[in-house]
């Protein structure tokens, strides 16, 4: 009985993660038993979390000895998971187990030891994991249960328990229990002994049944992303994103993830708020995760990061690259250079601050923003020209009509 096929890893370097659990030591035995046919080093590791006490160091001699028995280098990563939680104010174990090996497996590919790493996820671990997060509440995307990654392999997925079960009755394979897995205080056991099996006796199929469901969600889920993705407008230079407030609903709350940022600490409720703002006027918005905010902006909404530094402010110098060019004709902003009094400065917006617009009457810059639409987020970016609180220059928008071009104009500015 073979469990998977070995030719996709011909030639490679595979480092398998061996717990001393049935399934990797499987997964081990059938790397071990082809890796000369089909040119493959194999190497194996094994993290020790510091969690079981001294089941947790027999698991770790146990591997010891059995890669010493079949001839595969072994690498023990220790990490004192307990320690990590406390470091970080707390979490959960499974969770800080889990980063805890991924980062070792990613060690190991960033120092160059191996080229993949192969884990003994199977078929069950991913309907479990689909019941896990159906319990929880997901989106199409969290069916993304268990996947291969670039350089993370898992080739017993196809693989259902009782299967692996049988290849190493077959093999006489010996293995470790760790007591913990009946302990169905964690909720992963809880599922794998009484929620899953409960399921199978409705259906002998269920477990294959749901790894299809996440299949198929998974392919529908990354269809519906390619639309979203292509609905997006990135905007400015600092990261801001665009999205059509009319999309409709797969695509719009697809969208809405890519705009926050599509973190792990966003939450359903997140994405509630921010589909309120499309029946709510300009200008409302709700502050996310991160730093992040998210705002109705007439007929869109805008993601954008509200941490950006406002302008630096410096005196207004004749000739600064950074905001003018002496040079006419040319298109843009014009205005009569001479006209500027002094003291002016480049700066941010401020409260009080008030313009007189080219041919029209003072109101405040807040009132003539509004009437531009031209939204608060891109209000407070705006670099001005400013004289005490009045503004002469808008970049990239308006002048005053105190700084115009008139007949008398002798020298010309471009504020680009």
């Amino acid at each position: 009985m073979n469990l998977f096929d070995l030719k996709a890893y011909r030639d490679k370097r595979v480092c398998v993660a061996l717990s001393g659990g049935v399934d990797s030591v499987c997964l081990l035995h059938c790397f071990y038993r082809g890796a000369a046919e089909h040119k493959i080093t194999l190497s194996a590791i094994h993290i020790e979390h510091g969690i079981r006490g001294e089941e947790s160091l027999r698991d770790m001699e146990f591997c010891k000895t059995l890669c010493k028995e079949w001839g595969i280098p072994l690498k023990i990563v220790r990490v004192d998971v307990p320690a990590l939680i406390e470091e970080n104010g707390g979490g959960n174990v499974e969770a800080a187990a889990r980063l805890a090996r991924l980062n070792a497996f990613r060690a190991l590919i960033d120092h160059d030891e191996v080229d993949l790493v192969a884990t003994a996820h199977h078929r069950n671990d991913v309907a479990e994991t689909v019941l896990f997060r159906l319990a929880r509440g997901t989106s199409p995307a969290g069916m993304k249960a268990i996947q291969n990654l670039p350089f993370l392999i898992r080739p017993l997925l196809d693989r259902s328990r009782d299967e692996i079960l049988e290849y190493a009755r077959e093999n006489s394979l010996p293995h470790v229990e760790d007591s913990t897995n009946s302990d169905e205080n964690y909720t992963r056991n809880y599922i794998r002994h009484t929620a899953l099996p409960a399921f199978e006796k409705i259906h002998g199929n269920a477990a294959e049944h749901l790894v299809r469901f996440a299949a198929q969600c998974a392919r529908d889920d990354e269809y519906l992303t390619s639309l979203a993705k292509k609905e997006i407008i990135y905007i400015g230079e600092h990261g801001d994103m665009l999205v059509p407030a009319d999309l409709p609903e797969p695509l719009f709350s697809r969208a809405c993830f890519f705009g926050m940022g599509a973190k792990s600490d966003y939450t359903s409720a997140n994405l509630e708020e921010i589909s309120k703002l499309k029946t709510l006027q300009t200008g409302k918005k709700v502050r996310l995760p991160g730093g992040k905010t998210a705002a109705r902006e007439y007929g869109n909404i805008v993601f954008y990061d509200e941490n950006v530094p406002p302008v630096r402010e410096r005196p207004l110098e004749e000739g600064s690259s950074d905001f003018f060019i002496i040079l006419a004709p040319h298109p843009g902003l014009r205005a009569d250079l001479d006209a500027f009094p002094e003291g002016c400065v480049l700066r941010s917006r401020r409260e009080g601050d008030f313009i007189i617009p080219y041919g029209g009457q003072k109101k405040s810059l807040k009132k003539f923003l509004t009437d531009k639409k031209i939204s608060a987020r891109l209000g407070r970016r705006l670099t001005l020209v400013a004289c005490g609180q009045e503004i002469l220059v808008v970049k990239g928008v308006e002048i005053s009509d105190k700084v115009k071009i008139t007949e008398k104009t002798k020298r010309i500015g471009y504020f680009g």
